[in-house]
């Protein structure tokens, strides 16, 4: 066998892979771009944005509370571990809130919610195509982007940042049962520095920033790919898929641009 031929092969599928990759990013962009004029009309129906908000941002709050607990409960007891060693323990408040408030609280939160709410989210548009239910409204002269995609797109935007700030709270409430209640901290000094190095504006509101464009990427693949499904049950679970991978991918990436962009102006 000629090693220069599979060597050529396997270029060619990598490059197959990296059109169809951008060809995809196209249909994306276009389908945005539609979607764009009918989220102002679906504040019209304002109750399907709510509906859909409780969908979305409700039934996901139990596993945003537990995992933002726990999260802060092993800041704490790391952080402290660490702290202890140089005699700066007195900080670990500081160091607590600002790893959520900064990276963990947006990240963390952006990806359970692609797990959780984003894939559900795909998967009853792509069923609804399946089924020929987007067909039918098309049909009967309703615009399924208005009717179906935009609430969904709207309520996933809204419940990320709303679910990252509870995130972010709730890690720090398990942080300060942690440090007070188990390893002996002073109350007071936890929140007192807590308090003194926090930056509302480049901390607080950076994280909340993060949130925003997370929340809007993950609505977007979300609805995208249920809308761009194969009406078969393959292709729904294959969209699925796409969406919770596509998701994390965008939302880790987005954090380290970010990231720099803030640190840079700090």
């Amino acid at each position: 066998m000629n090693p220069l031929a599979g060597i050529g092969g396997a270029v060619g599928a990598l490059g197959r892979r990296a059109l169809a990759g951008i060809a995809r990013l196209g249909r994306a962009t276009l389908f945005i771009a539609r979607l764009v004029p009918s989220l102002g009309g679906a504040w019209k129906r304002a109750r399907l944005i709510v509906q859909q908000l409780y969908m979305t941002g409700v039934l996901t709050f139990v596993i945003i509370l537990v995992s933002g607990a726990f999260v802060g409960m092993i800041l704490a007891l790391q952080g402290y571990n660490t702290l202890v060693r140089y005699d700066a323990q007195s900080s670990l408040g500081l160091l607590v809130a600002l790893a959520l408030t900064r990276e963990l609280g947006p990240v963390l939160t952006a990806l359970l919610f692609a797990g959780r709410a984003g894939s559900a989210l795909t998967a009853e548009i792509g069923l609804m195509k399946a089924t020929e239910q987007l067909a039918g409204m098309e049909m009967m002269a309703v615009d399924p982007l208005l009717r179906v995609v935009a609430p969904r797109f709207w309520a996933g935007w809204i419940a990320v940042p709303l679910l990252a700030m509870i995130f972010t709270a709730v890690g720090i409430i398990g942080a300060y049962v942690v440090a007070v209640a188990v390893l002996g901290l002073d109350g007071g000094v936890f929140w007192s520095q807590m308090q003194a190095g926090v930056s509302v504006t480049n901390d607080v509101i950076g994280g909340l920033i993060k949130s925003v464009v997370f929340g809007f990427v993950i609505s977007w693949i979300a609805v995208f790919e249920g809308y761009d499904a194969k009406p078969t049950s393959e292709g729904v679970s294959r969209a699925t898929t796409r969406t919770v991978v596509s998701s994390s991918l965008a939302v880790l990436g987005l954090d380290f641009i970010m990231t720099a962009f803030m640190l840079r102006g700090l």
